[in-house]
């Protein structure tokens, strides 16, 4: 399994990028409210672990939405 990584950025308002959890993992708004904290605050969060080509698409899907991700082995 491979974790997909968000990174915090000074670009994205946190509003937006729990908009995005929500939207691309179908997260509830606590899930993607506390994800998007550990980005905040910790500077990184796990936000989605699978196999190698699912995780490469999530990252690619991030990507598109202005997000910055990376792929990590789990």
């Amino acid at each position: 399994m491979w974790n997909v990584i968000v990174w915090n950025d000074p670009v994205n308002l946190m509003s937006y990028v729990v908009w995005v959890f929500r939207k691309l993992f179908g997260y509830d708004e606590t899930r993607a409210t506390k994800l998007m904290l550990d980005v905040h605050h910790r500077g990184r969060a796990v936000v989605a672990s699978a196999p190698r080509e699912r995780a490469e698409l999530e990252v690619t899907r991030l990507h598109h939405h202005g997000l910055w991700a990376t792929l990590e082995r789990g």
